[in-house]
């Protein structure tokens, strides 16, 4: 006999990490969950989440708890909303306005002989004060917390160098002010606030770019419905669809969009699956065919009965996958991590070791305060740890928007060394938009009759077919060069008693005449055959045929 050993079980837990501003940050935090037992975390700066793997034992308060204890802000990402972070966004905004105004001003008045007044220096230190210590507090708190918790950061470089540049400053004033000596032509009082706001500065693009490249999610969900018409006893009531369950039935209308995977029940109608599959035909359905969440119904009324609802449809897969790429790291991101844990400490030493040279080799204390506060300055490595990050998410956005979904950063890595790409079947890649490109007629009747009639009739009906035609006849945007001469003599008629034919095509009369519109199996029913000429093009021809009948 032999025993096997229990699977230990873990859960997923995806985590809203607040404070972080470099890849020092990251690492921190995933060093700080680490040490819990069994727990293994990616953090990701740009989209500022962690993915947490722990033992189910392994309570999400621990996790936030440990988070905390590293010095950052953490919850669970359900329990955000946007109203929390409106208000900090909008203080932001202020201190950066104040930063960059006050910064150019201090900056002109420090580099411009021709606007220099007596005692210009004191109004260029009065100014920089509240870009250094206003401002920039955001980055001076975050250092101040990193180094309590026993780590050095991006924030530590900025923080240190403005503030000893201030200091420094303020230090001659106060000597010059006490003594009566004389002030120096140049301070650093101009370095200070500009560094404080060009920090700001980037971190606001940074911010920006996050928000636009994270749109991909914001996209996707709303292909979701709000409300749901939910039948119950044969009397329909609107419902908030977090109030639909499985079992069910709702109904989805022209032009409405599908609440929840399910079968339909009744009705038929075509499902516009575009947006999901890329594909620029509608799916015709009817009773005991499958309806997925996100698709748009036209031609018809479709009764569902519910089976994945909310979190378990597909459309919410997809969402998950593309959270799941963008919370990812490549080789790239994960390099410059190990790289930005060594760097500040590195970064601080070197500065240090420059101002003792200066100082060794003569030079003014001025000098090497100047030269040590250039190192800390210039030697912040911000977008090391925020590049690759922002390209995965810019990546896996834009191609969530083009219906191309990346499973994760190694896949888009993978992708840079792609030289053959092998298609499984025709009009898998296509622009998900259709387009007439020919029109043949019967020997007794005209191409611009016949597209007439076509877009006349289909000009009632929100079928991606139906608008294509309709383009086609109007000269939106005519595609094929074969149905330019006919679109130019198209004459739009009068349609009466119009009717969808869901599955089909359309019906209406003009003059007095009934036409069918709509694919040749229509036809054939209603007992209308194909003229020998047009029935051998039909033959072969390729792509979606549609038959007018007069």
């Amino acid at each position: 006999m032999s025993a096997t050993s229990p699977v230990p079980q873990v859960h997923v837990v995806d985590l809203e990490i607040g404070g972080m501003t470099c890849a020092s940050c990251v690492a921190r935090v995933e060093q700080r969950l680490g040490r819990l037992d069994g727990v293994a975390a990616e953090v990701n700066l740009a989209t500022e989440r962690a993915r947490v793997v722990a033992p189910a034992a392994t309570s999400v308060e621990e996790l936030v708890a440990a988070v905390r204890a590293a010095g950052y802000d953490a919850a669970p990402v359900s329990d955000r909303s946007d109203d929390d972070s409106a208000r900090p966004r909008d203080l932001e905004r202020v201190r950066l306005v104040v930063a960059v105004v006050l910064a150019a001003i201090v900056l002109v008045l420090s580099m411009v002989p021709a606007v220099q007044f007596a005692g210009w220096q004191y109004w260029a230190l009065a100014l920089a004060t509240p870009v250094v210590w206003w401002s920039g507090w955001p980055i001076h708190r975050a250092a101040a917390r990193a180094l309590r918790h026993g780590s050095l950061t991006m924030d530590t470089l900025v923080s240190l160098g403005s503030a000893v540049a201030w200091m420094w400053s303020a230090w001659q004033l106060a000597l010059a002010f006490t003594t009566g000596g004389h002030l120096h032509a140049h301070l650093d009082a101009e370095v200070a606030a500009v560094v404080v706001a060009v920090v700001l500065v980037g971190r606001r693009i940074e911010s920006r770019s996050r928000r636009s490249a994270g749109a991909a999610v914001t996209a996707l969900a709303a292909l979701s419905v709000r409300d749901v018409a939910v039948r119950i006893a044969g009397v329909e009531h609107r419902i908030p669809i977090e109030r639909l369950r499985v079992g069910d039935r709702f109904v989805v209308r022209p032009g409405e969009r599908v609440a929840a995977d399910g079968t339909v029940v009744a009705g038929e109608a075509a499902l516009d699956v575009s947006t999901l599959t890329g594909e620029p035909v509608p799916v015709e359905v009817g009773v005991g065919d499958a309806a997925t969440a996100g698709s748009i119904a036209h031609g018809g009324v479709l009764e569902i009965e519910a089976e994945q609802v909310g979190a378990d449809t597909r459309l919410a897969a997809i969402g998950r996958l593309v959270e799941q790429a963008q919370l990812g790291k490549g080789s790239a991101a994960r390099l410059a991590d190990r790289i930005s844990a060594v760097f500040v400490p590195v970064v601080i030493g070197i500065a240090l070791a420059s101002f003792a040279g200066w100082m060794l080799a003569g030079a003014s204390l001025e000098a090497a305060i100047g030269v040590a506060v250039s190192v800390l300055v210039i030697a912040c490595p911000c977008a090391l740890g925020l590049a690759t990050p922002v390209a995965i998410l810019a990546g896996t956005g834009r191609g969530a928007r083009r219906g191309i979904l990346i499973t994760g950063p190694s896949a888009l890595e993978s992708a840079a060394s792609v030289r053959t790409v092998l298609l499984d079947k025709t009009g898998t890649l296509t622009t998900g938009r259709l387009s007439l490109v020919a029109v043949q007629a019967a020997p007794d009747a005209s191409e611009a009759d016949v597209l007439a009639l076509a877009a006349s009739l289909e000009h009632g009906s929100e079928h991606p077919v139906a608008r294509a035609i309709t383009a086609a006849a109007t000269e939106v945007q005519p595609v094929a060069r074969a149905i330019t001469a006919a679109a130019a003599e198209v004459q739009p008629v009068a349609v009466e008693a119009f009717r969808a034919l869901p599955g089909s095509g359309v019906a209406g009369v003009v003059e007095g005449d009934d036409v069918l519109v709509g694919s040749p199996a229509l036809l054939a029913e209603r007992g209308i055959a194909l003229p020998a000429p047009l029935a051998e093009a039909a033959d072969a021809a390729d792509g979606t045929l549609v038959a007018v009948a007069r």
